[in-house]
């Protein structure tokens, strides 16, 4: 297989770093490598909660970049779903052929969770819904962050093997999109239980703190914390995560109201 690894913290993030080198390391029941090329097409700058926002006016200026020992790969002074549409479109059939797209999109491993109403703000998912909308299977990835110093590398091999047990069980469909979401992970230990959950679709509890600059103008800055949500449902991706699970969530992006179709025709009269 080969594999397009993305992601919204930037290119030398420690966490799409981290994520390298475990989907690296994966093999095959014979002992070969499970991808036998991995591109890495990922942000020059921090793009967290970028959302899907693309660039249309401005020119999208690559560069190759060695992040680590072990990863190198080209940076794109754009946001995340830019560098998915310039990866299928131009970077990856330069390299590998016309015509050609990789097998899997990973995104991430983002530097914190991505879950409930989250997944809207979230540039790493959009990178995956980007690949997805355009015909490549896609998975997310994020760590939730504690208190402590987080183990990027043991969080990502967690990660790492979730995608091994996804991939055993036959591929994805082109249309496909996973959410993977990781605990906290600041220390070593056994792989979390794995939980497939619906995203928390509620809305989080904002808060902002008011200040004046220099100039005599109010301005206000957001203090509310990400994953404080104005309501917890049982079995959603939120509870899983403070329940210690590794969370997967199946994601489309078709955001038509499909039941509402019906009536909104039969109240509008068409």
């Amino acid at each position: 297989m080969r594999l397009l690894l993305c992601n919204d913290d930037g290119i030398s993030a420690p966490g799409i770093v981290a994520l390298y080198d475990a989907l690296a390391a994966l093999c095959t029941a014979d002992g070969g490598p499970r991808f036998s090329d991995i591109m890495v097409v990922a942000p020059l700058t921090v793009q967290s909660a970028t959302s899907h926002g693309v660039t249309f006016r401005q020119p999208l200026i690559t560069k190759a970049v060695r992040a680590s020992a072990s990863m190198s790969g080209i940076a794109v002074d754009g946001r995340p779903a830019d560098c998915v549409k310039l990866a299928l479109s131009r970077l990856w059939p330069d390299r590998f052929g016309v015509g050609s797209r990789p097998d899997l999109v990973v995104s991430g491993m983002n530097m914190g969770a991505n879950v409930g109403i989250n997944v809207l703000y979230s540039g790493t998912v959009a990178a995956a819904i980007e690949a997805a909308f355009l015909g490549v299977p896609s998975i997310a990835v994020s760590q939730h962050l504690g208190s402590g110093q987080a183990r990027y590398d043991i969080a990502a091999s967690h990660a790492a093997e979730v995608v091994a047990r996804v991939l055993d069980r036959g591929p994805l469909r082109a249309h496909e999109c996973l959410s993977i979401n990781v605990p906290i992970t600041e220390a070593p230990g056994p792989c979390p239980p794995v939980k497939v959950c619906p995203m928390n679709a509620h809305g989080m509890i904002d808060a902002f703190t008011t200040n004046t600059n220099p100039l005599g103008e109010t301005y206000y800055w957001a203090a509310g914390e990400p994953l404080e949500f104005h309501k917890l449902e049982p079995g959603s991706d939120v509870q899983g995560l403070f329940q210690g699970a590794i969370t997967v969530t199946p994601l489309i992006y078709d955001l038509t109201d499909h039941p509402g179709v019906n009536h909104w025709r039969e109240r509008l009269g068409r």
